[in-house]
């Protein structure tokens, strides 16, 4: 070994067996596992970013206390299901992906007593809790990375993917994945801050799965696992959504499954449906549904036969959203519909009231406008906009980002007091999924796109529940296919009278311009 490089190396290495005792010493606080309410994995989840929620302590960052003092609000919108992006140690703290510890709390959100106070409050809510699990990759800061890249001779070299000379030809998005560094070269698919674990190697993949199962032993109810489909990567040509990907990712979606009431959703842009077999991950995010129900909302028929089409093959394991912290998902909703809030409403029931489970990004909900001007994903991750200035967020005079900016009439206390807001809606489409489990769990039935109107039906045993969605202007519409002489109950909007079909099973309804009609048949 070369004397230049003992003393970081050695410093690297004791911070990481440091880092990695301490985490042993972390077991799973005494006493029974709490849990959330039964088959809260089928309502909708709220995806958090930490650092934006709620600052408890007054340094302008969100923390996991911030969150516990907004679980009141979560259950009354009517979530059963948050997922936290990245709150483990990281290298920049507020991208979050370049994780430098995978199994302790980034320091500014709080502490593992903290997390373990947040899953017994929210627990005793009904609501479960998944976290974001960064797998392919680490930050070039960790421990393990520092001293892999300081000796070729290290035992951590073999943790990540090494070659002596830079192949050519390789081409991820527009970039070259090898990264030359003391006359080698390490590869990092998102770039150089984050290098590529080497999933090959048997104890990496053992260290990921003692990671996963630290997490769970707290009590944890499950993962969304980060970029899936790029955990082995095969040759140039052959990079993307390899067959070992597939396996590693059942392997660690299987481990997480066997943990009772345990989920596990996985971020897999490619083939989203395969990775949501029960042979890969069990649950995958249905990316490309979100643009076209976009589309769909601004009144596209098209775009409405892809929507009621989708899952005519999709699995119902399939989690759906509008947009989410990644830009290349689209921009913040009111953005893309320019403050359109009927066509913003119509966007909402699609998803809200369809197959799969419902992600919202957090402030979708009060219709949070993107913050201009800001690189990357940036302008997405603002504070949470809790009233009309910064004092719902935080006591401190600045934000860590600055606040969204139609925070002064988009804010959840001003949302809660209008009967017509964008929050009271989504509490309305939440409660549905609530009251009848056919929204939540139910088959998918006899979906039609007929012009701009978008119609199917749910059910679970005897519940049957008719979704009509009217992107367009007033229209008569017809609705074939019920049983004979049914009577239909007004589920929304409320206190509409009842209706009856004819002894062909018919009904003939009047759909007002850009509307959302839900009913469901009298017992």
């Amino acid at each position: 070994m070369n004397t230049a490089t003992m003393h970081p190396l050695l410093r690297a290495l004791t911070a990481l067996l440091t880092t990695l005792a301490a985490a042993t010493a972390s077991a799973a606080p005494a006493g029974a596992r709490t849990a959330p309410q039964p088959g809260w994995q089928h309502g909708a989840f709220m995806e958090i970013f930490v650092r934006a929620y709620q600052d408890s302590d007054g340094d302008g960052i969100g923390d996991l206390r911030g969150l516990i003092q907004r679980l009141d609000y979560l259950k009354d919108l009517g979530v059963s299901g948050l997922w936290l992006m990245p709150i483990t140690a990281s290298a920049d703290r507020d991208h979050g992906y370049a994780t430098t510890d995978f199994r302790s709390i980034e320091p500014q959100y709080g502490t593992l007593a903290d997390f373990d106070e947040l899953l017994r409050q929210a627990h005793a809510r009904g609501i479960g809790v998944i976290i974001d699990y960064v797998i392919n990759h680490s930050a070039h800061s960790h421990p393990m990375f520092v001293s892999a890249a300081a000796d070729p001779a290290s035992p951590w070299r073999d943790w990540f993917v090494w070659q002596q000379q830079a192949p050519q030809g390789w081409d991820i998005w527009g970039k070259n994945p090898w990264y030359e560094h003391q006359g080698s070269h390490y590869f990092g698919t998102f770039g150089p801050h984050m290098p590529d674990f080497n999933m090959r190697n048997p104890a990496v993949v053992t260290y990921h799965q003692d990671s996963l199962r630290f997490w769970l032993e707290r009590g944890l109810d499950g993962f969304r696992l980060d970029a899936v489909p790029h955990l082995v990567e095969n040759s140039a040509k052959d990079w993307n959504d390899q067959p070992q990907s597939r396996r590693l990712t059942h392997q660690f979606s299987r481990l997480i499954r066997s943990y009772p009431g345990r989920h596990v959703v996985c971020e897999a842009t490619a083939q989203p449906m395969v990775y949501a077999s029960p042979q890969v991950c069990g649950s995958a995010f249905a990316f490309g549904l979100e643009r076209q129900i976009m589309q769909a909302a601004r009144g596209d028929s098209a775009a409405v036969a892809a929507v009621a089409d989708y899952f005519g093959s999709a699995p119902p394991s399939m989690a759906t959203m509008l947009a989410n912290h990644d830009i290349f998902a689209g921009e913040r909703i009111w953005d893309q519909l320019a403050g359109d809030e009927a066509r913003y409403k119509l966007a909402a029931a699609s998803y809200l009231l369809m197959p799969g489970t419902p992600f919202i990004y957090y402030g979708e909900e009060i219709g949070m406008a993107g913050v201009k001007g800001l690189p990357g994903d940036e302008p997405l991750r603002a504070p949470m906009s809790w009233s009309a200035d910064i004092r719902g967020f935080t006591t401190a005079n600045t934000p860590f980002r600055p606040l969204s900016p139609n925070a002064a009439t988009h804010n959840a206390a001003a949302q809660a007091a209008d009967p017509q807001s964008l929050l009271n809606f989504y509490k309305a489409m939440l409660s549905l999924r609530r009251e009848l489990p056919a929204i939540a769990r139910g088959s998918y039935r006899q979906a039609q796109a007929q012009g701009e109107v978008l119609r199917f039906q749910r059910q679970l045993g005897r519940e049957r529940v008719l979704v009509l969605i009217n992107y367009g202007e007033a229209v008569e519409h017809p609705v074939p296919g019920l049983p004979s002489r049914s009577r239909w109950l007004s589920a929304y909007p409320a206190a509409q009278p009842a209706l009856r079909a004819d002894s062909r099973g018919r009904l003939q309804l009047k759909l007002p311009r850009q509307s959302v009609t839900v009913l469901k048949v009298a017992p």
